[in-house]
């Protein structure tokens, strides 16, 4: 049986879910894939932090969790509390850091970028949903990685729980793809999808934020930025490229009427937010993020909600679209949790 030491660098909506997912399927981990994963560790910013060598009590971590601090966990023997997240991921005896503290582009996506980098350094495996030091540091990040012999996971920076990166990397492998089309911003495409149901832009987005969907501050999804720092990363994977936000073609989708979504659907068409990648026959990459009308056979445009989906186009196969599940503490944590699996088999 392998056991891997795991130690949480945030914990928010993520990381609960993550904590939820061990307890339903650690039967399973133990059976099907001969693996323990104990989490011995917890560390937010202003929450608390616990460590304990032992192994962290579960159902006691969730109800402190709900309780809204990490201080009304139990005492319990050998039980450590208050360390800086930099000192935790640090410390011997843990084998793997998960950093899932919330997604930022600027100040060079500190501090996720240092927990990172630090965990490398310190010879951690590191599994992470952040997308930020992925897409501003992928090259640099594996090399460092390579160098110290360790795993570096980051299936849920892109679509959430939807395997999307793994696709690529496995599923099509052999395939050479030459193009990416995409919906990987799940809040503009809900308030898309309401859009056509006759709501303006503002009520609009004012009921994905109702609902959880958007941020009370929603620039980085309505302005295209979350999407665009995602096609980054498909950059860095698909065709090993490396793209800046400056490189991309970015538009989002506030400037959009209610004439605009009355003249598509008069029309057979529906508007979409589409992250594309393309290949040129000389190895050119273009990259953009705009909103596209979308005719309603290609199918993209029947996906709705906050649904996420991606079309590969491959030369042996044709187009390869999936379909899923793009955001939301259960599916970014089951992206985690099948990151570590993989991890244990790349051991």
């Amino acid at each position: 049986m392998k056991t891997l030491n795991l130690a949480l660098i945030g914990f928010g909506a993520v990381g609960r879910g993550f904590v939820d997912l061990l307890q339903a399927r650690h039967a399973y981990l133990e059976t099907q894939h001969n693996l323990r994963l104990n989490l011995i560790g917890v560390a937010t910013a202003r929450r608390g932090s616990l460590f304990r060598l032992d192994g962290l009590t579960l159902d006691a971590l969730s109800q402190a969790a709900e309780s809204g601090h990490l201080n009304n966990y139990p005492t319990q023997p050998r039980l450590i509390r208050g360390l800086e997240p930099l000192t935790m991921l640090t410390r011997p005896g843990v084998d793997v850091v998960i950093e899932i503290t919330p997604t930022t582009y600027e100040n060079n996506a500190e501090p996720a970028m240092g927990h990172i980098r630090a965990a490398l350094a310190a010879g951690k495996h590191v599994i992470t949903a952040n997308k930020g030091p992925i897409a501003l540091a992928y090259p640099d990040l594996m090399a460092q990685a390579a160098h110290r012999d360790v795993f570096l996971g980051f299936e849920g920076t892109v679509m959430g729980g939807t395997p999307v990166l793994r696709l690529a990397r496995k599923g099509l492998a052999g395939c050479h793809i030459s193009e990416l089309r995409g919906i990987v911003n799940g809040t503009t495409n809900f308030i898309l999808t309401e859009m056509e149901s006759g709501k303006p832009y503002a009520d609009a987005l004012r009921e994905a934020q109702a609902r959880g969907y958007a941020e009370a501050d929603p620039t980085n999804d309505v302005e295209g930025f979350d999407a665009a720092g995602k096609l980054i990363i498909l950059a860095h994977i698909i065709f090993g490229k490396a793209l800046s936000m400056a490189d991309i073609d970015r538009e989002g989708i506030t400037k959009l009427t209610p004439e605009d979504i009355q003249s598509a659907q008069a029309n057979g068409e529906r508007w979409k937010l589409i992250a594309r990648a393309a290949l040129s026959a000389d190895g050119q990459l273009s990259a953009s993020v705009r909103p596209t009308r979308l005719p309603l056979s290609d199918p993209l445009a029947g996906v709705g909600g906050g649904v996420n989906a991606i079309t590969y186009q491959t030369d042996l196969i044709g187009a390869v679209t999936l379909t899923g599940a793009g955001a939301g503490g259960k599916a970014t944590a089951y992206a985690l949790l099948s990151d570590l699996i993989e991890l244990a088999e790349w051991l």
